[in-house]
């Protein structure tokens, strides 16, 4: 007697059991079945079983586990893989390349690949893969992967492992990875058993997808190439539209709060930073200033007449004191990371569709949803306000801030001084260009004197990792093909990714790399300097970048003297090819720019 399952629910039929909900009696061949007998759990036909021994080795399958996983993976839509092959992953990388609807991109470094990755969804809103082999190649993924995590990015991490794993033999390059990754993940897990693959990858791409952060599978080497049919296998599906919607007697509450202040302000987060037209048009209804946090920079025009600039830091002190002298703050998407610098005992609306970051500050009215589904309601709620001089206020702080930003970029002096590299960096790249910065002095620069004019721009948020730039650079051309792409980095920074230029090279993707080469960590120098310590292990032995690039197959640009930076510039967003801009800088910074604080540039 053989038992049979059933291809679509997994139901089995026992042939000593037989079906008595269908009275078919005990000891019933299957073959002995009337034709039209159907599953009596999901109602499928005869022809959708198959006895357990074929079911248990799939005989006669024409695909493997892996073939089956990259089949998910088209059917969720994911565009971009990013990784290295090698021994435990063979099987794998040979499926995506028989795949048409992927495209893979051999790494020269994992972390490159892994912040790639974290970029393009950041970039996108689209779910990028890494794809590397055991232990080494997995475990190198770590810091690209712990960005993601801290910045909600959504990436799948798949990764071989050896053959039966954890058999305790010390194998080579094995390590628990189900271990390594629980601390970054939302969804961790290793596919030992072939028959739960779609079921696996399904829960991997859904929790990625729906929570916002990483999912990780392994899968044995042995298993890779096992046939599977994954014929009639449940796939799960996924909530696209994710729309949240606050009870409309609170979004009434808010703007009756709104309407009853005197002097309200806008802190915009990323949560709002795809809704930038609705901050505005909320910020002129009421007359109210708009601050940003470090990442929501370029979210509008800065200068847009509304638009003060980023709290914090590294922004105007303009801004402080608008949010400093207002009687409510209306929080849109805002995570409140330290940087930001938010003052506690505001009064305050808060939009957050992480329900984990409303409170983070106390409130008065809290609204949980995503702020591209509440700002239109709570447009119409609040009454518009007549301009009793609030216009003619912000826009003298405005003018006082951008008469700093124009003194500090007037100094021409070799090396070349950040403030005048940014005004430059501000008249010369594209409306459309997308912009990926590292994390040091060139990122704190940056945030400071760049006046963004609709450009994209992406960064290591929360995790504040060097070495960002140039993968998010990458990222920024596979997801927009047809924009210009920028990386502006430090000369450290720059150091930790430059390996992969030439798979930029390889890969055709043209790009723009100014690298601010001051021959030291310029950043670890101030904060040296802020606490009273002696510099110490800052210094740098840097590369002739232009050489490089050049040598990789790119080009390469030297500029020593303030004249020659535009044309420089310009030369290489029309190259048509990566290329490296390496800009003699400064690493001064208290001298000319009035003695502000170093900090990290990390924010929300």
């Amino acid at each position: 007697m053989v038992s049979w399952i059933c291809k679509v629910c997994s139901y089995t039929y026992n042939e000593v059991k037989g079906d008595l909900s269908n009275n078919i009696a005990p000891g019933t061949a299957f073959e002995d079945l009337p034709d039209d007998w159907i599953c009596p759990i999901c109602g499928a036909a005869k022809d959708a079983f198959h006895s357990v021994d074929e079911a248990e080795d799939h005989r006669g399958a024409g695909t493997t586990v892996s073939d089956v996983i990259v089949a998910e993976l088209e059917r969720w839509g994911v565009e971009i893989v990013l990784g290295m092959p090698g021994t435990s992953s063979l099987g794998l990388v040979d499926a995506v390349r028989r795949s048409s609807k992927l495209r893979y991109l051999a790494v020269r470094h994992e972390a490159n690949g892994a912040m790639a990755a974290s970029a393009y969804n950041k970039l996108t809103g689209k779910l990028a893969v890494c794809l590397t082999i055991a232990g080494p190649g997995a475990s190198n993924l770590a810091t690209g992967l712990y960005d993601a995590k801290q910045d909600s990015a959504s990436v799948l991490s798949l990764n071989g492992q050896v053959s039966f794993q954890y058999a305790g033999p010390g194998g080579a390059q094995e390590i628990d990875q189900d271990a390594f990754f629980k601390p970054i993940c939302v969804f961790n897990n290793t596919i030992y058993d072939k028959t739960m693959t779609v079921k696996l990858v399904t829960m991997a791409l859904k929790h990625a997808t729906v929570m916002g952060g990483v999912s990780q599978l392994s899968v044995p080497n042995n298993i890779q190439r096992e046939p599977l049919d994954a014929e009639g296998a449940r796939h799960e599906m996924c909530l696209k539209d994710r729309s949240i919607h606050p009870e409309e007697p609170l979004i009434g509450t808010a703007a009756e709060l709104i309407g009853a202040s005197e002097s309200p302000v806008i802190v915009a987060g990323r949560g709002a930073y795809s809704v930038g037209e609705q901050v505005a048009e909320l910020a002129e209804k009421l007359k109210a200033p708009i601050v940003t946090t470090w990442r929501a920079k370029g979210m509008l025009p800065d200068d847009h007449p509304w638009l003060l600039g980023i709290h914090g830091g590294v922004g105007p002190p303009q801004a402080i004191s608008a949010v400093a002298r207002s009687d409510l703050l209306i929080s849109l998407g805002v995570g409140f990371s330290d940087k930001t610098a938010i003052p506690w005992g505001k009064r305050m609306v808060q939009v957050d569709i992480d329900p984990l970051k409303i409170g983070k500050r106390p409130y008065e009215v809290a609204l949980w949803g995503n702020c591209g589904a509440v700002l239109p309601r709570l447009i119409s709620l609040v009454e518009e306000r007549k301009d009793d001089g609030r216009w003619e206020e912000v826009a003298a702080m405005k003018a006082e801030w951008e008469d700093t930003l124009s003194k500090e970029a007037s100094v021409k002096s070799s090396p070349l001084w950040p403030p005048y590299i940014m005004d430059v960096l501000s008249r010369v790249l594209p409306e459309d260009a997308v912009i990926s910065i590292d994390v040091g002095d060139n990122g704190w620069w940056f945030g400071r004197n760049f006046r963004m004019k609709g450009q994209t721009f992406v960064m290591s948020g929360y995790l504040g990792t060097m070495g960002f730039g140039f993968p998010g650079a990458m990222a920024a051309k596979l997801a927009h093909p047809d924009r210009p792409a920028v990386c502006i980095t430090g000369d450290g920074g720059f150091q930790m990714a430059m390996g992969d230029f030439p798979t930029a090279v390889k890969e055709e993707l043209p790009m723009a790399v100014v690298v601010m080469n001051n021959r030291e960590l310029a950043m670890i120098r101030q904060e040296q300097a802020a606490e009273g310590l002696p510099n110490f292990a800052t210094g740098l032995r840097n590369a002739d970048y232009a050489s490089y690039a050049e040598g990789c197959g790119g080009k390469g640009f030297r500029v020593e003297r303030p004249e020659d930076l535009e044309r420089s510039i310009r030369d290489a967003l029309e190259s048509r090819v990566p290329a490296i801009v390496d800009v003699n800088t400064d690493p001064r910074r208290f001298e000319r720019s009035g003695g502000r604080k170093a900090g990290n540039v990390a924010n929300d």
